[in-house]
């Protein structure tokens, strides 16, 4: 048997290495321009540059698969175009790219070994296993469980699918419980949306609803406009509160774009998807 020189193994091994690093300086290059894409106020723009820039993710997720800083950036990034452009074109297109972005955050959340054996067991055993994962997971568990949920919430006929919600709130759960304040509050967002969209004998809780929704509005000022889009979109039409709709509806579209201009992008989605609401209300009450 020939044996490889040694300086052919050298070099491939260099080649394996300097890929890598070239992936992850670009990687961090990337957090830049996540950045600037969240700055954006133009729909049209950002939607034309999420949707090139995810398939160049997605290639050096091939050349780089376990990383986690990319992983999470796909994972924002499809469950961001699902809920800002995709959802209005294509209900079926929106849940096929919820469930991609599910599954890029999910693969970090894997990393643990007790987790992944336990993702396909019972609502007990995922809990526990869940609850062994440290600070550091919250991201991952928090975009899982958006794009999961998100699925489920534009998926309402399939009871396979609903019978995941407990495994996704308790993501959830476990994200509030570790930083309460991740993503402008986003899981008592989500968890205010749950409890507000489904009647009591599914889960609904309009309460604790409520008190999800103020809490995460308290926590960001009222800047982070989405909150009050779900809490007209979900608890104002299932307590038939046509005032409290109208009121949080408006309050988005008063409410200046640069407000906080990091978050321009998303409050753009948030006053469309205002207007698209407003213009419900006689089908909505």
């Amino acid at each position: 048997m020939r044996l490889i020189p040694f300086t052919l193994v050298t070099a491939l091994t260099l080649q394996g290495c300097v890929q890598t690093i070239a992936i992850r300086t670009v990687g961090g290059i990337m957090e830049y321009g996540f950045e600037a894409f969240n700055e954006e106020s133009d729909l049209e723009l950002a939607r034309t540059a999420l949707g090139s820039n995810l398939k160049l993710i997605e290639a050096m997720i091939k050349g780089d698969p376990d990383n986690d800083q990319l992983l999470l950036f796909a994972s924002q990034g499809y469950n961001a175009y699902s809920l800002s452009f995709a959802e209005d074109d294509s209900v079926e297109r929106a849940r096929v790219l919820y469930l991609r972005g599910r599954e890029y955050a999910l693969r970090i959340l894997k990393h643990d070994q007790a987790f992944a054996e336990a993702c396909d067991q019972d609502l007990e055993t995922f809990t526990k296993a869940l609850d062994e994962l440290d600070e550091d997971a919250v991201p991952a568990a928090f975009w899982t469980a958006f794009g999961w949920g998100s699925y489920i919430n534009i998926t309402r006929t399939d009871l396979s699918a609903l019978a995941d919600l407990g495994k996704v709130n308790a993501l959830m759960e476990f994200v509030r419980k570790r930083d309460p304040g991740y993503y402008h509050s986003g899981a008592d967002l989500y968890l205010g949306s749950v409890y507000g969209s489904l009647p009591p004998m599914l889960g609904g809780r309009l309460e604790a609803s409520r008190e999800h929704f103020e809490r995460a509005i308290d926590a960001t000022g009222g800047t982070f406009l989405m909150a009050y889009v779900y809490y007209a979109k979900t608890y104002a039409v299932q307590t038939q509160d046509q005032e409290l709709f109208t009121t949080l509806l408006q309050k988005v579209a008063d409410t200046p774009l640069n407000v906080r201009p990091e978050l321009r992008l998303a409050n753009a989605v948030a006053k469309q998807k205002a207007r698209r609401l407003l213009a419900r209300v006689n089908e909505l009450f």
